[in-house]
């Protein structure tokens, strides 16, 4: 038996191997699922399994998972090519007959109604008719989501969003990392859902405040339409399939979708969630700002 980890070189997927490693999971029971062997290379060199398989290949997949292993899903991060790839994993870990098949989903699971989710909520579903045990992960929004766009903000003194005065309720990107290595080392998580999300929400106002301070320069948060949002994203390059799908998470905010604070996260990790100055601080300093 195996802990195997799909999207092993992603940042999520090494994260959930870091913190495995860490909790005491010898190398050797613990398997990445790689696109390409040279990307796990320092993996490999510290005694994890590495298996090659791509989610657009289901033919590769046949090897990727064995009896017994217990295996984490990391969704993939294509919107629009999300449920085949995930039902080719699906498909072949019933094949194989793992114990277990975790799933990193989206906070809500079924009552999430905004665009973004529909993928989850179908891979969701596919994992139910498959008979396998299974945890879903509904993991909340990554604080590092709105963290990778510092530069940008602190050029411009600027966040930009549709969000109106709507919350989110963030984790660090390890948070739901740990709670994936804690569902799949640990015992007694066949067939839950879990609800993650960090232990505060914040809005938009305070978002851009927390970056001003640390950052020690004026930044403001600028509430705009639907439409005003998708023009400005298309006008900085963003597609316009996708600037409407992030036009469609600002209004899900909006409504409180994703400001639950269920203390889930917290319970499976052991400890607070990360709050979100501290992300914002590592990435402001990262930046040398």
């Amino acid at each position: 038996m195996s802990i195997v980890v799909t999207g092993a070189t992603g940042h999520l997927g090494r994260l959930v191997i870091a913190d495995l490693l860490e909790r005491g999971v010898e190398p050797a029971g613990i398997a990445a699922v790689v696109r390409r062997a040279d990307k796990a290379a320092d993996l490999a060199a510290g005694g994890v399994q590495v298996r090659v398989a791509d989610y657009d290949n289901p033919a590769s997949l046949k090897g990727a998972f064995a009896a017994g292993d217990r295996v984490l899903l990391v969704s993939g991060n294509e919107v629009g090519r999300r449920i085949p790839q995930h039902t080719a994993v699906v498909d072949a870990a019933a094949e194989a007959g793992v114990a277990l098949l975790a799933y990193t989903g989206v906070l809500g699971g079924p009552a999430a109604d905004f665009v973004l989710a529909d993928e989850h909520k179908a891979t969701e579903e596919h994992i139910l008719a498959s008979g396998l045990p299974y945890v879903f992960l509904r993991n909340g929004w990554y604080t590092e989501v709105y963290t990778a766009n510092l530069p940008a903000v602190l050029e411009h003194g600027v966040v930009i969003g549709n969000a109106g005065d709507g919350r989110v309720s963030s984790a660090a990107r390890a948070d739901y990392a740990a709670a994936a290595a804690a569902v799949l080392a640990g015992e007694g998580h066949e067939n839950k859902a879990y609800d993650l999300s960090g232990d505060t929400a914040w809005s938009f106002p305070e978002y851009a405040a927390t970056v001003a301070e640390v950052a020690g320069r004026e930044v403001a948060y600028h509430d705009v339409s639907a439409e005003e949002r998708q023009e400005i994203l298309v006008g900085v390059g963003v597609p316009a399939d996708f600037a409407a799908v992030l036009v469609d998470v600002d209004r899900a905010i909006g409504r409180g979708l994703l400001a639950g604070t269920s203390g889930e996260l917290a319970r499976l990790i052991g400890r607070p969630t990360t709050p979100l100055r501290e992300t914002v601080a590592v990435e402001v300093r990262a930046l040398g700002a």
